[in-house]
């Protein structure tokens, strides 16, 4: 069955020690929600963006090596992150209530573990990511967009598939 032509595709950031892919699959029907975001311009796409059935790509960071380890589906839409509301998480901010949410979270599910792990040293060598937000030097954004062509190669590399030819610079 063809996707919809308004599905999306973003990557989510995640530190492994801290929640890792395993960790998703793990949960309560695979399903948990994206919370503690902290970055205005990820919130935006989390609360305005971001819709049920984009994709999602769940990159492991700050770890050795760093990469996507498989993908999830954004299973609902941006609503307020209660988390910021209870003084006993460490994501609370006093800034944000219930009547005046500042921060927004996601619900995700696992979808697919890639067969093969995609660490960021070999991303950096595949033509079609060019152009691709986590490749760019001083990006550092937990929540970013994926564009299809991006989501596809991906997608291929996981399933243990060449994605065509590689850069040589």
């Amino acid at each position: 069955m063809p996707e919809p032509k308004d599905r999306r595709y973003w990557l989510l950031k995640s530190e492994p020690d801290c929640f890792s892919y395993d960790d998703l699959v793990a949960a309560p029907r695979s399903t948990t929600n994206w919370s503690g975001v902290r970055n205005y311009q990820a919130r935006n796409f989390m609360r305005d963006d971001m819709k049920k059935g984009d994709g999602v790509l769940f990159y492991h960071s700050s770890a050795e090596p760093a990469g996507i380890a498989g993908t999830a589906e954004i299973v609902r839409d941006g609503y307020p992150d209660f988390t910021a509301w209870d003084p006993s998480n460490e994501h609370y901010d006093p800034k944000s209530s219930e009547p005046n949410p500042i921060w927004y979270m996601v619900d995700i599910r696992a979808a697919e573990r890639f067969e093969q792990f995609l660490d960021l040293p070999g991303l950096r060598h595949i033509r079609a990511l060019e152009q691709m937000e986590l490749l760019r030097k001083g990006s550092r954004l937990s929540v970013q967009p994926v564009r299809a062509p991006e989501w596809d190669a991906i997608l291929k590399m996981g399933s243990g598939q060449k994605p065509g030819r590689t850069r040589t610079r």
